[in-house]
């Protein structure tokens, strides 16, 4: 938690050290200093800097209202209520679509991006656009700065053979080259991070929304080799189908709802936070059934049946007493035969990688204790859920079955005063 709280102070010293010192070394390395012009658009970026990194950093991320879905939201249909209206056991309130626990923010954020470490707070669906910006200014601000600094560095290559008293000192190409080298690893990351969301933001696929696209692929290609199914708690089959994710709407509809609606101040640092935006309930796609959910259906994310200790067959609770390892590593061994009978090219071998990133290899075992199941699951970049700040706990083990009157009780229960309780 120290480090965490270093983060914010951090990024203002970074930011401070790559805006004003290299334009404080350029007053003595030649061409000299910024020309007026040169010096009028790197510093306005650095302002655009300052203050979308400020509102990233300070907007609130948005919460749940308490009366959420106690009204017209709540659906008469129980299988669409079961699987739109899902109940947060550390909130003890319901949980909207693409909404997530969060475990640093305590509190369920509405269409949760992940929580950012730098910005101290989560993307979600009010900061993100804040978050955006301050990427894309931060990029283009450190590649106009590249350029300053390839010329300067240009200049002192060609010189290089001059006497020394004619070109700079030790110490100013000692703090050259710490520039050249701090910027340029900084503009490939960032870059690299800006691309990546702006990919998302044409999907309108979240961060965490991107690890359950993947995981559901790693379901369906699994159910493949087994006809289809996969073993759920309790012994249950449990059909995996391919899913489409449900909110991409179209290019320019996906900018307009994770931008604003304004083409023309998507860029602008001093929008408004979208605040006619609830993030309780988004438009779809129509392409697969309104009673289906996204997540899909996973058979670690089930609940135990209850009066059951464990997820393993009930007929060989007793009888097999071979170690869950042991068991887990001949399963393994059997899945590497099955993977060679079926692979038939550099694609399988692709998809074979990230299956055998699957840690929950055996359908059969579940243990509570380890990292097995959807819980320990990572992703082809070697990411968890848990490593976007989403509560794994209530994640995964949401009370999705709970009757409404039961949820309704609860919350009537909990709004009465201590002494009627």
């Amino acid at each position: 938690m120290s480090l965490y709280r270093l983060a914010f102070p951090g990024v203002i010293t970074f930011i401070a050290f790559l805006a004003y010192g290299p334009q404080l070394l350029f007053r003595s390395l030649e061409p000299h200093a910024l020309e007026l012009r040169q010096w009028v658009i790197f510093n306005s970026l650095v302002i655009c800097i300052w203050i979308t990194y400020g509102r990233a950093c300070f907007t609130n991320p948005g919460s749940v209202p308490s009366e959420w879905a106690l009204g017209t939201n709540v659906s008469s249909d129980p299988e669409v209520r079961r699987n739109k209206h899902r109940w947060c056991r550390r909130c003890e309130a319901f949980k909207p679509r693409r909404a997530h626990h969060c475990k640093i923010c305590q509190r369920c954020i509405p269409k949760m991006d992940h929580h950012c470490p730098w910005t101290i707070n989560c993307v979600s669906h009010r900061t993100f656009p804040h978050y955006f910006r301050f990427l894309f200014y931060s990029v283009a601000s450190m590649a106009y700065l590249q350029y300053f600094i390839y010329i300067r560095a240009a200049i002192f290559w060609t010189g290089r053979n001059l006497p020394s008293y004619l070109g700079p000192t030790p110490t100013q190409i000692i703090f050259l080259f710490v520039f050249l080298i701090v910027n340029s690893i900084t503009l490939f990351a960032l870059g690299i991070l800006l691309a990546r969301n702006i990919w998302c933001l044409g999907g309108n696929v979240t961060t965490i929304e991107g690890w359950e696209i993947e995981r559901h692929e790693t379901l369906v290609y699994r159910a493949r080799k087994q006809g289809g199914y996969l073993n759920g708690p309790g012994g249950a089959r449990i059909r995996i189908r391919k899913q489409e994710f449900p909110y991409d709407i179209g290019v320019f509809q996906n900018i307009r709802q994770g931008m604003g609606g304004t083409p023309l101040l998507w860029l602008w640092p001093f929008a408004a936070t979208p605040l006619n935006e609830s993030g309780l309930d988004f438009k779809t796609n129509e392409f697969e059934d309104p009673s289906l959910s996204w997540p899909p259906p996973d058979p670690d994310r089930m609940s135990r049946p209850k009066g059951q200790n464990s997820y393993v067959h009930p007929f060989t609770h007793e009888e097999d007493s071979t170690p869950n390892q042991e068991r887990l590593n001949a399963f393994r061994r059997r899945q590497e035969d099955d993977l060679r009978r079926f692979d038939h090219g550099s694609s399988a071998t692709t998809v074979r990688r990230r299956f055998q990133k699957d840690n929950n290899a055996n359908d059969d075992i579940h243990d509570d204790q380890s990292a097995i199941g959807q819980e320990g699951w990572r992703d082809s970049e070697g990411d968890r859920l848990d490593d976007f700040g989403v509560d794994e706990d209530t994640e995964f083990h949401d009370e999705n079955d709970l009757p409404l009157a039961e949820l309704l009780r609860r919350r009537q229960a909990k709004m009465r005063p201590k002494s009627q309780r």
